[in-house]
């Protein structure tokens, strides 16, 4: 990383250019100057970069700090939800929309869960050296997401390359076409469900979901339904990706596992904290000056907020850049803190589970089929995810 001066004399971070490639690194240095740092992003935006847990945990939940960003940006019908709102019209949403996201309706799920996985794994044979995330890691959380939804995804590599140009570094251009393309599918799949009679699948219990009266407009559902089939597949594709890279490169705690297949649920944790799915949350700005561990953020100001980074604070959680399937995690903060806490997190624990016991157990010596430094990560500060992941199955 290299440092400039800022005109009111400051200095600033220049994060590198692959940052994305090996985020940790950067991570650790920007941790050990200081809880929050003025970086330039390789993209050339200013921002304020929280990466020591204790203040990112602050900065998810202070009060003086705004996820109205994306309106300010970007205006069309896949913004409007809750990630980039803040009370009392994020409270309002969220209560509409966990009304039909119960435990219950959530563990439901789990017989078809199993019987998709399954049915991915049918079609693949010892000997075999696919990419995993093609084959199993996205098609899984996909037909579970969008058949949470009632949604029909004819098309599953387009689905996939809108997602990947919504939340990857992307022109204009693209992002348009992928907001037009998914906009036009979900309008179309509201207007059906709201057209017939309400009916007990999750997303008929979306739309006729009531509050005091007050219901989700089209508008509201169209955006609704585009998070939770982005995020609901995105989060899960990328735990199920990076964990099995991790315990491959890590053959003694894939032995755990294997020897223990009861730890899986538990080891989810672990995971989560030291490779999850989400590096930078969604962006936030301070609207009055914030304090963070000493350091004054003025009022006016972007702030990325690492959870890869919190998840890594050795102040937090001892050698923590060491697998350990059987560490006591507590408290990580891969699914967010406060108010805009992942309202998708029991389901991606519940498809991770049912994902690795079914992968471990008719492949007990899956290995990679590419050395792990040739490996490419997503080009996001979102999501921490890989392009691809070559496995050979045995």
């Amino acid at each position: 990383m290299s440092e400039s001066t800022l005109t009111s004399g400051a200095p600033i971070t220049q994060l590198p250019d692959d940052y994305m490639q090996n985020p940790h690194e950067v991570h650790h240095m920007l941790r050990a100057e200081g809880p929050v740092r003025e970086v330039r992003t390789p993209q050339g935006l200013k921002v304020w970069f929280v990466t020591r847990y204790d203040e990112v945990k602050t900065a998810l939940t202070a009060p003086g700090i705004s996820k109205k960003l994306m309106g300010r940006v970007r205006h069309d019908a896949l913004t409007e939800h809750m990630v980039f709102m803040d009370p009392p019209h994020h409270t309002r949403l969220r209560k509409l929309v966990t009304k039909p996201f119960t435990a219950r309706r959530v563990e439901a799920l789990r017989p078809r869960v199993e019987e998709i996985a399954a049915e991915l794994i049918a079609k693949l044979d010892d000997g075999d050296v696919v990419d995993l995330l093609d084959v199993f890691a996205v098609p899984l959380p996909v037909a579970v997401i969008s058949e949470l939804l009632g949604i029909p995804i004819d098309n599953r590599d387009e689905f996939r390359a809108w997602s990947n140009q919504l939340i990857n570094v992307s022109t204009p251009d693209e992002v348009q076409a992928a907001t037009s393309g998914m906009a036009d599918l979900l309008y179309r799949h509201v207007r059906e469900v709201q057209a017939a009679e309400p009916d007990d699948t999750f997303f008929s219990a979306l739309v006729h979901a009531t509050e005091s009266g007050d219901r989700l407009t089209t508008e509201e559902l169209v955006s609704m339904a585009f998070l939770l089939l982005v995020a609901g597949h995105e989060t899960t594709v990328n735990l199920i990706g990076n964990a099995v890279f991790q315990l491959l490169r890590n053959p003694d705690q894939l032995q755990v596992l294997k020897d223990r297949p009861e730890l899986i649920p538990a080891s989810t944790d672990e995971f989560l904290r030291l490779e999850g799915s989400i590096n930078i949350a969604s962006f936030r700005y301070t609207t009055e000056p914030l304090e963070l561990g000493g350091v004054t953020v003025p009022a006016g100001e972007l702030l990325m907020v690492s959870l890869l980074a919190a998840n890594r604070d050795p102040e937090r959680y001892e050698d923590p850049d060491r697998l350990d399937v059987t560490r006591p995690v507590q408290g990580h903060l891969a699914f967010g803190h406060g108010i805009h806490f992942c309202l998708g997190a029991p389901l991606a624990r519940l498809e991770f589970d049912v994902a690795l016991t079914q992968l471990l157990a008719r492949f007990p010596n899956l290995e990679l089929a590419a050395e792990p430094e040739t490996l490419v990560w997503r080009d996001s500060t979102l999501v921490r995810g890989l392009h691809t992941l070559p496995v050979r199955l045995a």
